[in-house]
């Protein structure tokens, strides 16, 4: 079964900072990587460490897409975040973070 991808409220600003063809490789990327089995890690797909904004990092080049997953009752994916990797920083929304 096929998990429901829903954004929090903060990703559009994160998103609207990106290019066009940024924002394109991460819609590609979340419909390629995160609607059948997301919880499992893969070369793209790592578990993070235990912080506040996400359980999850999805890796598209230099972008970073942050997320959780639950499983009950329905099957979803909730983006937190999406930032671009600059050398050992991630920045969101054009602010450096902590991640």
């Amino acid at each position: 079964m096929a998990y429901r991808i829903e954004f929090a409220p903060a990703v559009e600003k994160h998103l609207n900072t990106l290019t066009a063809r940024q924002r394109k490789n991460v819609y590609d990327g979340i419909e390629a990587q995160l609607t059948s089995q997301p919880n499992i890690e893969t070369r793209n797909r790592k578990m993070m460490r235990a912080n506040a904004l996400a359980s999850w990092e999805l890796r598209l080049g230099d972008l970073r897409v942050y997320y959780r997953v639950f499983e009950e009752p329905t099957k979803v994916v909730e983006i937190a975040a999406v930032g671009v990797k600059k050398r050992e920083q991630v920045w969101i929304a054009g602010e450096r973070a902590d991640v």
